[in-house]
């Protein structure tokens, strides 16, 4: 009797698994499936004269604005792709590839993108809209707010370069495009509104959008480096970064305002480098424990271990510390000046410093707001250059 129940059970598994594995490979064979090649094919007479009329005349005004702006700017878009050499656990050298986007900005092949596209590339190639493929130079990049220029040589061939607008003019609700290049699918348009502005979006330890512009269009992998258009036609920002807690686009994307790229793009296309104000000091953020510890006057604030010897912050007489003690795994030097503001903006970490002095140039005056011996001090500074980038 056990033995017929065995086998009775053995069948009913037996067949439970042909079920199983029927269902699997209906599934594989017949079920939905994620493309494997994706290529665009022109249909005959599709860019007939007559057939472009036609088909504009069905459209809305808004789709109108879509199609015209896609028109003028999708040629200037570039995918861009880069090669570079890692090393495994073995110290092995292993090939890395990796893409983004970019636009034309000037005739003479100037492209900007983001600074994270490019870095450590080793080789760049530029593929424009109409698919012609150019081998591209790095010029220069502003690392702190992730910007990189690059070049190719168009020789004879007239390149179409977007208008750069003006990002200070932007409101909540206005209509923006993104063209880009999404998981390697070349000239992919997007379109959504500015659904707010003036975030600081910190996208990494030294790397931030400063002034951020936060967008509902689509922006995926791929897209980071392409442009943010209004509905003039005008670049107004520079795809960047998403927030993505799942993984995918959650309808929040951050894009860097087009003016603070232009300033940095006329640097590196006139000069080869960017001018980056430059403080000249090494600071520890203070608050809590360590402000008790130390008897500082003030908390949530920054303590100057040293003030570049040269340098702006000591010319203008800030004085960083002149002993050294122990606080826990780490030797502070102690005795330096706190500094709460700068230009009356509050300063607590060297983020806000960088946020603080983003905006100015080598030369302007400051205004640096310090306590010494629990009395409190403004002292003005004129910036200075950063050599390194």
């Amino acid at each position: 009797m056990t033995a017929a129940n065995n086998s009775h059970r053995a069948r009913i598994v037996l067949a439970a698994l042909v079920l199983i594995f029927g269902a699997y490979w209906a599934g594989a064979r017949f079920g939905r499936r994620q493309p494997t090649n994706v290529e665009a094919l022109l249909l005959a007479g599709s860019n007939s004269p007559t057939s472009v009329s036609q088909r504009d005349a069905a459209l809305t005004d808004d789709e109108s604005i879509n199609v015209r702006i896609y028109r003028l700017a999708s040629p200037a878009v570039a995918n861009i792709l880069t090669k570079a050499t890692e090393y495994d656990f073995f110290m092995d050298p292993v090939p890395v590839e990796g893409a983004g986007s970019g636009f034309v900005i000037d005739p003479r092949g100037y492209i900007l993108t983001n600074y994270h596209v490019v870095e450590g590339a080793q080789s760049i190639e530029v593929v424009l809209g109409d698919q012609s493929h150019y081998a591209a130079k790095f010029v220069g990049a502003d690392q702190r707010n992730d910007v990189a220029l690059l070049k190719i040589e168009p020789k004879e061939k007239h390149l179409v370069a977007l208008s750069l607008g003006d990002s200070s003019s932007l409101q909540v609700g206005q209509k923006v495009l993104a063209i880009g290049n999404p998981f390697g699918f070349q000239s992919t348009l997007t379109t959504g509104v500015v659904s707010a502005l003036g975030r600081t979006v910190q996208t990494s330890q030294s790397t931030f959008i400063d002034e951020a512009i936060q967008t509902d269009a689509a922006i995926n992998r791929g897209n980071s480096g392409g442009p943010l258009i209004n509905s003039h036609g005008q670049v107004i920002g520079i795809n960047s970064a998403i927030y993505t807690p799942s993984g995918t686009t959650a309808g929040i994307g951050f894009a860097i305002p087009v003016n603070t790229a232009k300033n940095i793009a006329t640097d590196l296309m006139t000069d080869g480098r960017v001018h980056r104000a430059f403080l000249g000091v090494e600071t520890l953020p203070i608050g809590g424990w360590l402000s008790e510890a130390l008897d500082l006057p003030v908390k949530n604030s920054l303590l100057v271990e040293r003030a570049t010897k040269g340098g702006p912050a000591a010319a203008a007489g800030i004085q960083g510390g002149n002993r050294v003690v122990a606080a826990g795994m780490r030797r502070i030097a102690i005795g330096g000046d706190v500094i709460t503001a700068i230009d009356n903006q509050k300063v607590a970490s060297q983020l806000d410093v960088n946020l603080a002095l983003n905006h100015k140039r080598p030369g302007d005056n400051i205004t640096v707001t310090v306590y010494r011996g629990g009395k409190k001090m403004d002292i003005p500074v004129k910036l200075g250059e950063r050599t390194a980038n």
